[in-house]
């Protein structure tokens, strides 16, 4: 048996949780609980996390808008206090003003380098009225995540689920 075998047979409703910054307009939390519904996890911020919490969970999510092209220091805060870890899979999702995936990369090699396996990614516009975007557009992305993102959001969860069969 490897250890992909064990770990699928050994996810229960109670050991997925999801680590979610959302601060401006709810966008990512929006999603989060989208995906938190669909694999059925725990969903706190940041500051709820201890780093013992994490031997309670076999899969975790991270998650949070992108603030000058990667995700929210407190994230980065919280995984540099974590221990090595072993057999731990993550998937790390955003929302952003404008879509470019590698904007997961520095979230991403800092889970690597904890030992995390990062199985999947992903991201969706979200409504920004910050900066000089407020007074000249009155914001970008207007009523972003929609329902599509949304729906995005899913089908995202149903294919962790299908991956990891849980």
């Amino acid at each position: 048996m490897n250890e992909d075998y064990n770990f699928k047979n050994n996810i229960s409703k109670h050991n997925v949780l999801i680590i979610c910054l959302s601060i401006h307009h709810g966008n990512t939390m929006k999603i989060a609980r989208v995906i938190s519904k669909k694999l059925n996890a725990d969903l706190k911020k940041p500051s709820e996390v201890k780093k013992d919490d994490l031997n309670d969970y076999d899969l975790i999510g991270f998650a949070s808008g992108i603030y000058n092209g990667k995700h929210h220091a407190d994230l980065f805060k919280l995984i540099k206090e974590f221990e090595m870890q072993k057999n731990k899979k993550a998937f790390i999702f955003s929302t952003a003003s404008v879509k470019y995936i590698k904007m997961h990369t520095a979230l991403k090699k800092e889970l690597t380098a904890k030992g995390f396996d990062v199985i999947d990614e992903f991201m969706c516009r979200g409504f920004m009225n910050y900066s000089f975007i407020k007074y000249f557009f009155g914001g970008i992305n207007k009523n972003r995540p929609n329902k599509k993102d949304l729906l995005r959001a899913e089908e995202f969860a149903a294919d962790i689920k299908d991956k990891l069969s849980i």
